[in-house]
């Protein structure tokens, strides 16, 4: 018994359906890998963090935070006091502010994109507070989830009513919908990108048509004047 693949009549190796579901599983995961992102910082009492999410247009975003404080006796981080505020701002790729808001020490900001780019997502903590941990550090925890995966599905489900079949169909619609939405988004950052060299490859052109006109005219103007040199000299 062979172990080799199976090979069509041309002699070529005959790829089989398992395989193509997990080159297309491996293309979904890496596709909605970004649209997912958490992780933990640190803060002092004046400092602001800012973080820069690439959001294709009308993609909507929720940002889930919770603090917490160090404690020197305890020689670790425990859950922070309610006294204690986050300020998060938000400003779309034209720098205009589209979410600016204080919340608690834990807490959810949720805001849709209009315009495709690079949104930038900053947090730092009122400061009029921070005598509550004297100077300490604050570490924050944040979750930000895009697109599809910001949606509370076993809410929608048990509010519409929709059985798991319905459900799952629904997921899927709206993967391909973000599928597309980031195509999309590559498609505009393409032609952006396309602008911008055909831009510079102009101005490049230009330039180097402005230097060739100096050196041109520096020439005549030194011809000009040794030949004017000369015949003052009576040489020629």
């Amino acid at each position: 018994m062979s172990d080799s693949p199976p090979v069509n009549e041309n002699g070529d190796e005959h790829v089989g359906q398992p395989y193509l579901s997990f080159v297309f599983s491996a293309f979904l995961l890496n596709v909605f890998y970004n649209c997912v992102s958490s992780l933990y910082f640190h803060i002092g009492e004046t400092e602001k963090k800012c973080f820069i999410e690439e959001i294709p247009d009308e993609t909507m975003i929720i940002g889930n935070y919770r603090t917490q404080l160090y404690d020197k006796q305890k020689e670790e981080y425990l859950p922070a006091t309610q006294g204690l505020g986050m300020f998060v701002e938000v400003k779309d790729p034209d720098d205009k502010v589209i979410l600016s808001r204080q919340y608690g020490s834990e807490g959810r900001f949720t805001f849709t994109s209009h315009t495709p780019g690079e949104h930038q997502i900053c947090l730092h903590s009122n400061s009029s507070k921070f005598s509550l941990f004297a100077g300490g550090m604050l570490r924050v925890h944040l979750d930000i989830q895009v697109g599809e995966h910001a949606n509370n599905y076993a809410e929608i489900a048990a509010k519409d009513k929709l059985t798991e079949l319905q459900l799952r169909v629904r997921q899927l619609v709206e993967q391909v919908d973000q599928i597309q939405k980031e195509q999309n988004y590559q498609r505009y950052r393409e032609e952006r990108f396309r602008q911008t060299s055909e831009s510079t490859n102009q101005r490049v052109l230009w330039w180097s048509i402005v230097q060739t006109l100096i050196l041109v005219a520096i020439g005549i103007w030194q011809m000009r004047h040794l030949k004017s040199f000369f015949e003052a000299k009576k040489l020629v």
